[in-house]
């Protein structure tokens, strides 16, 4: 498992967040905290919570939400602006809310590339109002 667990670690940004809501899903701690950055200024906003800065913090908060099992979060509809070491991606969050109901949410992820390979530094989610959006990205071929 460590092999694949690297492997996964040393991908793209797009690797990353795969991996990042793979371990939501699983409720795997450790593969959730072992995609963000090694700096202590990371940053994570919880829908409706408060700024979280640094690993003790975002751990605990990750904790707690995932004691009960996964989340079963379902990303789609990926905008990227990317650069040689940074990543932002925005994503429509599938989910269920606590009614059982369909639910979206927005959230934002931030990649920078360290010597590790890309890691998070910022993930942050609001609670999207309305039905999800529809998919209105557009095939370019260059």
């Amino acid at each position: 498992m460590p092999i694949k667990r690297e492997k996964q670690l040393n991908g793209s940004a797009v690797e990353v967040e795969t991996a990042f809501y793979a371990a939501l899903n699983r409720a795997d701690l450790d593969a959730l905290m072992a995609l963000w950055a090694d700096d202590e200024e990371i940053v994570c906003v919880h829908p409706g919570g408060t700024r979280l800065i640094g690993h003790a913090a975002i751990r605990a908060s990750w904790s707690k939400i995932l004691e009960h099992g996964g989340l079963h979060i379902m990303p789609s509809q990926l905008h990227e602006t990317h650069n040689l070491m940074s990543s932002v991606h925005t994503v429509v969050e599938g989910a269920t809310a606590a009614s059982g109901e369909p639910a979206h949410l927005v959230a934002t992820n931030v990649y920078v590339k360290t010597p590790r390979g890309w890691r998070i530094v910022l993930h942050h989610v609001s609670v999207a109002p309305g039905p999800a959006p529809a998919d209105t990205s557009t095939q370019v071929l260059h």
